[in-house]
């Protein structure tokens, strides 16, 4: 097995995080001839094809989905050595690794983590995005300090942790000014036959929705269903239908998105959770999280629990 070069690899992840090999050569002020070449060579030694070609564009394959992975740790590292050696008094950050399941709010996802970002030592956050069985797995083998999810870990699945509700939110529904215009009546009565954006099934709050709109005798037209919440709000934006976000985070919809605040409901709420291998949360950005979560995001809502599977 040939050693690994580290030049060719950080070639390789230039041309991944800029998107294409026209992009990268800007960056590294090199020909796209010789960026070509060298990543060519770097497959032809460790015998794995990292790009496939999808008409202009490169695609990673799954073995280049794994070494972007390796390289994003590997010169990220390198980049603190860097930082450390240039002011040695300043520490090295601490990592905190924390995975956010899909259909948590892009929104709440940043106002629940950012308090870890202001502790006293240095800390380097690092956000896996993904399904929650898949971040739990990782939780399970300390690849992840922390888990945000909107539901308490399933007792279905096989792994050592403990749930601990950070608080519960109720639901806003948005519209773009033009879209609201259309909708005729009070809330709820003016979401009967509007259009309306779903969250996936795998949101925790999805049956609790169609629940409450069944019992308001309330069907609007379903025009989209959506896993990810941050595209389900780029579509809100658009106009294509009235959508649902947390309440607590009614302010930050408002102005990210243009969107108009065309009602609420108490009836359904969201709960978040932080799922973590302790059950008493003893880690500082751990810590900062789950208190300034009760604290301020969901003051209104004092009830916190701990459970294990």
């Amino acid at each position: 097995m040939a050693a690994l070069n580290l030049k060719h690899l950080r070639y390789f992840w230039v041309v991944a995080k800029a998107g294409g090999i026209a992009r990268a050569s800007e960056r590294l002020n090199l020909t796209p001839q010789t960026i070509s070449g060298q990543i060519s060579l770097f497959e032809r030694t460790h015998g794995y094809r990292l790009f496939t070609r999808n008409g202009r564009r490169l695609e990673l394959t799954d073995a280049g989905r794994v070494a972007l992975n390796y390289a994003e740790e590997i010169f990220t590292l390198g980049d603190e050595l860097e930082a450390v050696l240039r002011n040695p008094a300043s520490g090295r950050p601490q990592p905190f690794r924390v995975g956010v399941a899909d259909a948590v709010a892009k929104d709440m996802a940043y106002r629940l983590i950012e308090p870890a970002m202001r502790l006293a030592d240095p800390t380097r956050i690092v956000c896996r995005e993904g399904r929650l069985a898949s971040l739990l797995a990782d939780l399970s083998v300390h690849r992840l300090d922390l888990v945000i999810a909107d539901s308490p870990m399933p007792a279905s699945i096989n792994v050592k942790g403990f749930s601990h509700l950070l608080g519960e939110s109720a639901l806003t529904f948005f519209a773009t000014a033009p879209l609201a215009r259309t909708l005729k009546g009070p809330f709820p009565r003016r979401l009967d036959g509007a259009p309306l954006l779903l969250p996936g099934e795998q949101a925790a709050v999805r049956p609790r929705l169609m629940r409450w709109l069944e019992a308001q005798r309330i069907r609007p037209r379903i025009v989209g269903e959506f896993d990810d919440s941050a595209l389900l709000k780029a579509f809100g934006r658009a106009g294509a239908g009235v959508f649902a976000a947390p309440s607590a985070i009614a302010d930050e919809v408002r102005g990210q998105y243009g969107a108009l605040a065309i009602g609420r409901t108490d009836a359904v709420t969201e709960a978040f959770y932080a799922i973590s291998i302790e059950r008493r949360l003893t880690q500082p950005a751990v810590v900062a999280i789950t208190s300034a979560a009760r604290r301020d995001l969901f003051r209104n809502s004092g009830r916190s629990r701990a459970a294990g599977d």
